[in-house]
């Protein structure tokens, strides 16, 4: 018996220019302390010889990650696979967002020092692709954006066989910081939307919906491959999810990242629903008809996680 829910290809098809048809999703908040569904289930994969090997280079260097600072759930895979999100620009935000578990405050001042040793480890890694991404540093004049451009200046000269894609904060929208980050020219240029446009003032407090998109669409127009990803989970409906990732492909994005949000802590949003595998699928199929270049939609998936199949690079 046919359950009326129009699924696959013919959907996909259905939505690249305007809604989805209407269907019932259960949006009830997910129960405090109730097991999650058996798709969120992973393995740590801390115990292999790579995971070790990549927490001893971090701490060398006295780097900081986001894999660490942000409690991902993939860094066992990972590191195991010596692939890791390096966070510059210190361990504490100025920024406090409902969903994030790095540290929020009054961060130390900017470490000068910060993009050679970058660089160096990077180096000794000798990765195919990697992502750098940063805390949002208000505090700092130009909000951190000459570190992020010799950070990637440093990189790309120490590590000439290996895409480099950068995930950053908005630097408030600044024409000429971000023009400054823009000139040094990263393969991949990344900002997260995070979330739909409803729902931006609650999960992002301190950023503004169309200051991202802005800055993603300016990205792309200096040339740059742009890429933003996108979380579920926080009560968000089908349809304003199309309208985000509409609203991303309109402005040039290539690359789009849907994930399922999982409450770090207390302190944080409460989950409100767990999407399923199979509509992670229809996410993706719908996105591909959109015309995005790679869409990556899956329960686990964050917005660095195996970054480099994003681009076409054959491993970490």
């Amino acid at each position: 018996m046919s359950s009326g829910r129009q699924t696959g290809a013919d959907w996909a098809r259905s939505i690249a220019d305007g809604e989805p048809p209407a269907r019932p999703v259960n949006t009830s908040r997910a129960e405090a302390g109730a097991p999650k569904p058996p798709w969120l289930r992973v393995k740590l994969g801390r115990h292999h010889p790579g995971f070790q090997e990549t927490q001893d280079l971090v701490h060398e260097h006295r780097l900081h990650t986001v894999c660490e600072s942000a409690a991902c759930p993939n860094i066992g895979e990972c590191w195991s696979q010596r692939s890791m999100t390096i966070m510059i620009l210190g361990n504490i935000c100025t920024r406090s967002c409902g969903f994030c578990d790095v540290k929020f405050g009054k961060p130390r001042p900017a470490d000068a020092g910060e993009p050679a040793r970058v660089a160096e480890m990077l180096a000794k890694l000798s990765l195919r692709h990697t992502v750098i991404t940063s805390v949002d540093r208000d505090d700092l004049p130009d909000f951190g954006a000459s570190i992020w451009a010799e950070t990637i200046t440093r990189v790309k000269e120490a590590c000439p066989g290996m895409t480099l894609e950068t995930l950053t904060g908005d630097f408030r929208g600044d024409d000429a910081l971000m023009k400054q980050v823009f000139d040094a020219r990263p393969h991949v240029f990344s900002h997260n939307m995070e979330t739909v446009k409803s729902l931006h003032a609650r999960v992002r407090p301190r950023a503004r919906y169309e200051r991202s998109l802005r800055v993603l669409e300016q990205a792309a127009k200096a040339g740059l491959n742009a890429k933003s990803g996108l979380m579920v989970g926080l009560g968000e409906t089908m349809a304003g999810l199309l309208e985000v990732m509409r609203d991303l492909r309109g402005a040039g994005v290539n690359i789009v990242t849907i994930g399922q949000y999982l409450r770090p802590g207390k302190l944080q949003l409460p989950v409100e629903r767990y999407w399923t595998p199979e509509e992670f699928d229809e996410l993706r199929q719908a996105g591909e008809a959109m015309g995005f270049s790679h869409v990556a939609a899956a329960p686990f998936v964050r917005s660095s996680y195996r970054a480099w199949e994003h681009v076409g690079v054959e491993g970490p």
